[in-house]
């Protein structure tokens, strides 16, 4: 299962060609595409009006769901944070934190156009999809 990072949706809906992009179109019809909880929040408060998160979120409903945060990620999720600091690198953004332990805990790989996941791959395993 091939877990879709935010910034690599927010690029597809936007019309960019980029990598990502255009990874995400060779993956669709051939692995299993997953969109998480973080991922779906983070995605739809950046649209301007309801009626666009409406249509985003329907062209999401064929994609598999699931549910990234609880008390385990959250907890695996800070121990990574502090494994990484101890290393000098500081991941930005606490939701790539979230996502990118949920994909180490379950085995998925993950499909991103963000610096913070590259150095989660370096030092803590994180399975990506290569573009």
């Amino acid at each position: 299962m091939v877990v879709v990072d935010t910034s690599v949706w927010v690029d597809f809906f936007n019309g960019a060609d980029t990598p990502a992009v255009a990874r995400l179109d060779d993956l669709l019809g051939e692995r299993l595409i997953a969109v998480g909880d973080l991922v779906l929040a983070e995605l739809l408060q950046g649209f301007s009006t309801e009626a666009d998160a409406r249509r985003a979120l329907a062209c999401l409903e064929p994609f598999e769901f699931l549910e990234m945060a609880g008390r385990e990620v959250a907890l695996e999720s800070a121990a990574n944070f502090r494994r990484l600091r101890s290393r000098g690198v500081t991941v930005r953004k606490t939701i790539d934190m979230l996502i990118g332990t949920f994909c180490l805990k379950h085995g998925h790989e993950l499909l991103h156009a963000d610096r913070d996941f590259d150095v989660m791959e370096r030092y803590l395993g994180l399975m990506t999809v290569p573009v």
